[in-house]
């Protein structure tokens, strides 16, 4: 039995061959995350080779393909001047992200030999927090004057009919004299008045539109009140300067995830590939590791200090990962429900006290059901009543502590300005390490003299 070729060494075979006509036909077969895998397989000769045998129209098709990261790396690789061609067949808001995904060198290069019109749009663009209005926004859209006709507006989309093609084009913009949005009209409302009609008569006026600093979750609660197509995007004079979809918008929501689980994963300095040069891998897992290393330095102080302690009764060291591990778990599911109400806007960063209030009764109840949980293996386990208060009220001591922390940090250290996302999980972990080694030996040495020999 014949078996299939993996896309990539099809791929590599019809690069090898110069062929571009048939290395076009394959890569139109693939779907689009075969076509990122199959690239992520080919070394960097091939990768090169296989752009400069596309046309830059094609070879934007590609970029489309894959992800901004991806993408960014490839590129860079690309000489300036055919790395400029190519991203100026992207669509504006594709283009701002890749050349966001690059260092500054290799984006001004880029930049610096692309038409000066494109140029001065994709550094305006770039100019924008990536996660607002302005840089969300595709500055693509058909804009016309007030005083224009019916018959105006098709005549114009009939004579630009090739270059409006690639627009994403659901309403038309409407601008008075003074360039300010004014109206929007539907397709059908250019079907069926008559040609000479202003579209004055047929726009609806005052539509709604959003600022170019407007923060994605409010983006998110727009889109989810008005059931739209795109809303415009104006400046302070209200001159509309691009439009946002709700499909950028759900996209930019799943990138934020998608980074806040890589960073709660370890992962800084954004996504990691296994095709990315290995001392960038590497960087970027140890940077999270080094200071893991501290704060475990930090938590294992506790039991040197109690290491009599633990020596008399060594049964203790058993419980002592059980107690910081069960109520380190306690700990991240407050993490993450503070950390969704604050995407969510349901709760505030000043807001310490109610959220303290609220974890500080759910911690007492599952603190007092862990704790009598695992006092009743220690006791089953070793048949002594005082290792079960022990091992059991230490770990209800930690799980209060652990869910009231865990609650607040992701408030505070937004507060501070800092990621929650990035920090919370670490000082978490160690706190909680920290406070249960201590609960537990320090509640054994007080009933020392009724755990000897354990």
């Amino acid at each position: 039995m014949s078996q299939t070729k993996p896309s990539w060494e099809t791929l590599g075979e019809l690069i090898a061959t110069r062929n571009s006509l048939a290395l076009l036909r394959f890569v139109n077969t693939l779907s689009t995350s075969e076509i990122a895998r199959a690239i992520s397989r080919l070394d960097s000769e091939e990768q090169l080779s296989l752009f400069s045998l596309l046309n830059p129209e094609d070879a934007a098709d590609v970029i489309e393909s894959i992800s901004e990261a991806q993408a960014a790396d490839l590129v860079e690789e690309l000489p300036s001047a055919q790395a400029a061609a190519i991203l100026e067949e992207l669509p504006s808001d594709h283009l701002v992200d890749v050349l966001g995904e690059m260092d500054g060198s290799s984006s001004r290069a880029i930049l610096a030999r692309m038409d000066v019109e494109g140029a001065a749009e994709a550094r305006k663009l770039l100019s924008y927090k990536p996660d607002s209005a302005g840089g969300l926004m595709v500055s693509e859209f058909l804009v016309f004057q007030t005083d224009d006709t019916i018959q105006s507006v098709l005549d114009d989309l009939q004579a630009n009919r090739s270059r409006y093609a690639d627009f994403h084009v659901q309403y038309f913009y409407v601008v008075d004299r003074e360039d300010r949005l004014a109206g929007v009209l539907r397709m059908h409302d250019l079907l069926f008045p008559r040609r000479q009609t202003l579209l004055t008569e047929v726009m609806i006026p005052s539509p709604l539109s959003v600022a170019e600093d407007t923060s994605l979750t409010e983006l998110r609660e727009f889109f989810e009140e008005h059931r739209l197509f795109g809303v415009p995007v104006v400046d302070a004079r209200h001159h509309m300067v691009g439009v946002v979809l709700p499909g950028a918008v759900e996209e930019a929501l799943n990138k934020r995830k998608t980074r806040t689980f890589l960073r709660l994963s370890g992962i800084i300095g954004g996504e990691e590939f296994r095709t990315m040069p290995l001392a960038s891998r590497s960087g970027r897992r140890l940077s999270w590791l080094s200071m893991n290393i501290v704060l475990n330095i930090i938590a294992a102080s506790v039991i040197a200090l109690y290491q009599d302690t633990l020596a008399t009764a060594i049964t203790l060291a058993v419980f002592l990962p059980m107690v910081s591990d069960m109520s380190g778990c306690s700990g991240n599911q407050a993490v993450a429900v503070s950390m969704r109400e604050l995407s969510l806007g349901l709760v505030k960063p000043g807001e310490l006290l109610w959220v303290l209030l609220k974890e500080a009764w759910l911690g007492i109840i599952n603190g007092l059901v862990l704790g009598i949980l695992l006092g009743f293996v220690a006791f089953a386990w070793k048949g002594n009543i005082w290792l079960s208060v022990v091992v059991g009220g230490a770990l209800a001591a930690n799980t209060l502590v652990s869910v009231m922390l865990g609650g607040m940090l992701p408030l505070i250290l937004r507060r501070l300005k800092l990621d929650p996302a990035l920090v919370s999980s670490p000082l978490l972990t160690t706190v909680t390490d920290m406070c249960g080694f201590f609960f537990v030996l320090s509640f054994a040495a007080a009933a020392m003299s009724n755990l000897g020999g354990l």
